[in-house]
This record gives C-alpha cells, structure tokens and sequence, in this order.
C-alpha cells in the first residue's frame, strides 16, 4: 500500500477517507469532513451562523451586522450554507424582492457545538494568554 493512501474503505461519495486520523481529514483535499471543517470552521460562516442563532435575518441586516464582509463574500458564504443544509434561503413574492435567511436544523445543532467551543475559550483565554507570554518570552531569548 502506498504511503498515505486511506486503508479505510471508500465512503458513498466515493473517495477513501479514515475519519479516525486526524492527519487524514487535515492534509487530504478530497476528503468531505476536511471540505467541511473548511466550511464551517469559515470566521464568516461561523459570524453567520452565530447571528442566525433564533432568529430570521435579512441580507441587508446580516450585512450590516458582520463588520468588513463584502456583498460578494456574504453571497457565497449564504449559498455554500445554503447548499451544505445549515441555513435556508426564504424568498417573499413582494416588490422589493424580500429574502430571509435562517438556520435549519442541522445548522442550530452545528450552533449548540459552535457555542461549546466559545465557551471552552472563555474558560481558558486566561490559560491559554499565559500559556503564549511563557512562550513568547523563552523564544525571545
């Protein structure tokens, strides 16, 4: 077998990925949970899903709450959500066109994991800025 090639058997997307290793899901561009990681690990995509936590937003809204994102990068990031299942796109038949975006399902429970990874850092930014001035003064040495 050749040198990094997955002995796990193929998923039904076709490619072979072994979830079980982390430099697997890290370093292969074919693999569907790096593909997703990528996606929502996004500082857009996670502003996104924060801010549709519960409630129903506009375009215009979203925009204006995420500080420094582009029209064109708020598009994509609302269609690659869209398109993974994690937000849906609700258009209104009136004149001006009203759209709506809100978090499906599966994008509330990718919400609930989301807010347990910022409630860990909470919990040990003191830790962790400690942690990086110990380190920052031994490699200023």
């Amino acid at each position: 077998m050749e040198e990094g090639t997955s002995k796990s058997p193929t998923h039904p997307g076709g490619t072979a990925c072994d979830y079980s290793e982390a430099h697997q899901w890290d370093t292969r561009e074919d693999c569907e949970v790096r593909q997703i990681l990528d996606r929502v690990a996004d500082k857009w995509s996670l502003l996104v899903i924060a801010l549709l936590d519960r409630r129903v937003l506009r375009f215009t809204e979203l925009r204006r709450e995420i500080d420094g994102i582009s029209q064109r990068m708020l598009t994509v990031t609302l269609r690659q959500l869209e398109r993974d299942g994690l937000v849906r796109r609700t258009v209104h038949p009136v004149v001006p066109p009203r759209v709506d975006y809100e978090l499906t399902p599966l994008g509330a429970s990718l919400h609930e994991t989301i807010q347990a990874l910022v409630t860990w850092t909470e919990s040990h930014q003191q830790e962790i800025a400690a942690a990086r001035t110990t380190y920052d003064t031994r490699v200023a040495l």
